[in-house]
């Protein structure tokens, strides 16, 4: 019956506030809504308690993160407020498993919040796992495009630095690691102007293209023709010869084999 009286509080825009000084009666009512029971949210939001995951069950804040786009979904990005608190503990978790859960979600929740909230909110979570484990850095790679192309063209341009980042990995086994990359900068072609393709881009499809492994060259020959493609149809025709130029002298006129057998399987 008390908790009737604080329902009917919905919490503004307008009382957005980076300050984090409040009251106890402030910081409660800050995750005040009227969409669920108000009961059923704080039980949730209570599982990122240390001493919860402690006695209760240490799998606790995993199924928060992974149930945590679906309770967003659910309040709506108007009481995004309730659960961005929730939502940066867990993002700095010191078990991976919960922040990969995260990683793996972080570009569906960016649909739920729109623009600004994930400008704001998420894309400092996205840099930090950038730089997180490869179990971690997985989730973020494996939705490159999904995540990037919510983002506006200038915010989206400051990662074209990043990219790179992605061919180094804590254990060099990991192919799937650098096959993914691939894939995503097929999609990533999209995304990005003829010259920013032909700067940041191809110096990456051509590291890719000379892989150890035989299923990442693969789908970078794949980048390379669809490279070739996106520029063919750039206004500046200067780019795709200059590309196709260099098609030619590190594979046609290669000296192995299998140098000029790339360059059969792009031409292809």
């Amino acid at each position: 019956q008390s908790m009737d009286s604080t329902l009917h509080y919905i919490h503004n825009d307008s009382d957005l506030s980076t300050n984090s000084s409040f009251s106890p009666e402030e910081e409660r009512k800050s995750k005040v809504q009227d969409v669920v029971p108000q009961a059923l949210l704080d039980q949730y939001l209570s599982m990122t308690d240390p001493s919860r995951a402690q006695t209760v069950d240490t799998e606790i804040a995993k199924h928060c993160a992974y149930s945590l786009p679906g309770v967003a979904l659910t309040l709506g990005r108007q009481n995004w407020h309730c659960l961005k608190d929730t939502y940066e503990t867990l993002a700095s978790d010191m078990q991976w498993k919960v922040r990969r859960t995260l990683a793996f979600s972080i570009h569906e929740l960016a649909v739920i919040l729109g623009d600004q909230l994930t400008a704001g909110d998420l894309v400092p979570v996205f840099n930090g796992f950038l730089k997180d484990l490869d179990e971690v850095r997985i989730g973020v790679l494996k939705h490159l495009h999904d995540f990037l192309k919510l983002l506006h063209v200038d915010k989206r341009r400051e990662y074209l630095y990043q990219l790179q980042e992605f061919l180094v990995t804590d254990n060099s086994r990991n192919w799937r690691f650098r096959a993914e990359l691939a894939e995503q900068l097929i999609l990533l072609l999209d995304l990005y102007s003829a010259r920013d393709i032909y700067d940041y881009l191809r110096p990456l499809a051509f590291t890719l293209c000379a892989d150890k492994v035989s299923s990442v060259r693969w789908i970078s020959y794949k980048l390379v023709s669809e490279m070739v493609k996106k520029l063919y149809m750039a206004p500046a025709p200067t780019l795709v010869v200059d590309l196709m130029n260099e098609v030619i002298e590190k594979f046609c006129k290669c000296p192995k084999w299998s140098g000029r057998q790339a360059f059969v399987f792009i031409c292809q």
